[in-house]
């Protein structure tokens, strides 16, 4: 797209956001806010306008967690890649109408069936819960590996040093890359992250396309190198059924390996930071942490429902539908907020308390729900759970030593900079 249309553009959705945001709009106001805003209160004044109300940017929005749901898993509605009413596969063209693999907008996530199943069964066995127990002693000894790396310093910013770290590590485990270049991978997830809600200028669109021309070329040499010479790494799988079955395209087989890198880096990383930081600022959630280690998983849960790393996703009819009284003609988008829907408190009692002992944590929709539920689930939740109770165990007395910065994002919900004392 040429620079002054794409210009044209970005300032022509500002302003009509802003514009509805003013009126009054919640959606308006969610897509609008400045990054780091705290958007639970804006969720709060789209459950007020009912389970499934009208956005005058034209969407239809729903904070309920039995609406958002029951949308999720319908087959009535399918994905749309237009997350921020911005569509990446139009605005990564060139004048030619060129433009690389998005993770994302080009992987299964992106697809509805026959595609996405044909695709997502492709990785789904190495995601398995019986592939996860055997991957637990990677992932512990991958943390404790970093966790050393602490010892005899008096502080240390959590966030590269030990947050991006670990997925990045495991990622590369399971795709069978020895030498980790983790400036590299850190660098593209800083890029690509924060973007994944819709670019904001066109230097920034300028960057995210130099960053996926580097993923494809790295991607696509790992590629070429697994087919001359197949292990019994995750590539090597994903390549081996590419091979057997129909239907797969170049396209498809490197946006799958491109889309578990980015969205194993970017969902865990921030998984990770999140919990992490609410273990610093909360001294009833630590204490209980340090009494009882084992209850890890059921805080990581807790923490997905109480400030999921993805706030929302959005959901196309395939066909005319009816949703809570509400007629949605075909291609109407809803808005599903999950961060609204986590902290429904038709589900969840007393929401926007964390409770560690919760016991229905595990509810929340910060994984999608129905056909679109995350591959990768079960990994973010073995790194994260291990993360925090090592973590907490080498260092009990951790705490901040400076200002937290967040990510420059609506969507996507997470720290670029955790610094810590490691003793008292």
């Amino acid at each position: 797209m040429r620079t002054l249309q794409l210009r044209a553009m970005l300032l022509g959705f500002d302003a009509v956001t802003r514009t509805r945001a003013w009126q009054g709009d919640p959606l308006a106001r969610v897509v609008s806010a400045k990054p780091g805003t705290d958007p639970y209160p804006l969720y709060e004044q789209a459950r007020r306008q009912g389970p499934l109300s009208r956005s005058k940017l034209g969407l239809h929005v729903t904070a309920s967690h039995r609406v958002g749901d029951a949308i999720l898993r319908d087959p009535r509605f399918g994905v749309d890649t237009r997350a921020a009413l911005m569509d990446m596969k139009v605005l990564l063209r060139d004048a030619e109408g060129r433009r690389p693999i998005h993770p994302v907008d080009d992987s299964f996530i992106a697809l509805d069936p026959p595609r996405h199943t044909r695709l997502r069964r492709a990785v789904a066995p190495w995601f398995t819960p019986r592939a996860m127990r055997e991957l637990t002693p990677t992932v512990e000894k991958v943390v404790t590996e970093f966790l050393d790396e602490f010892d005899g310093r008096a502080e240390a910013e959590l966030v590269h040093e030990f947050a991006a770290r670990i997925p990045i590590r495991i990622i590369c485990e399971m795709f069978g890359i020895a030498a980790v270049d983790y400036p590299r991978f850190t660098r593209w997830g800083a890029i690509l992250g924060p973007t994944l809600d819709g670019v904001r200028s066109v230097a920034e669109l300028r960057r995210v396309r130099e960053t996926l021309v580097d993923v494809e070329a790295f991607f696509a040499d790992l590629v070429d190198r697994r087919r001359r010479h197949p292990g019994d790494d995750l590539v090597s799988g994903v390549i081996e059924a590419h091979a057997g079955a129909t239907g797969w395209a170049r396209e498809d087989l490197l946006a799958t390996v491109e889309l578990l890198m980015l969205a194993g880096y970017e969902t865990t990383l921030n998984l990770i930071g999140n919990a992490a930081l609410v273990l610093l600022t909360d001294d009833r959630a630590r204490a209980r942490l340090l009494a009882d280690p084992d209850i890890a998983p059921n805080l990581v849960e807790e923490v997905l429902r109480w400030d999921s790393s993805v706030q929302y996703t959005v959901r196309a009819a395939t066909e005319p539908a009816t949703v809570e009284g509400v007629d949605l003609a075909q291609g109407a988008m809803v808005v599903v907020l999950l961060g609204g829907a986590n902290r429904d408190p038709e589900v969840f009692p007393d929401p926007a308390t964390l409770d560690p002992d919760r016991p229905n944590a595990r509810d929340h929709l910060s994984f999608s729900s129905g056909i679109h539920y995350c591959v990768g689930a079960g990994l973010a939740r073995l790194e994260a759970a291990t993360a925090v109770r090592l973590l907490f165990r080498r260092f009990p007395d951790l705490r901040l030593s400076g200002p937290v910065r967040r990510l420059p994002s609506r969507n996507i919900r997470g720290a670029i900079r955790l610094p810590v004392r490691l003793r008292g």
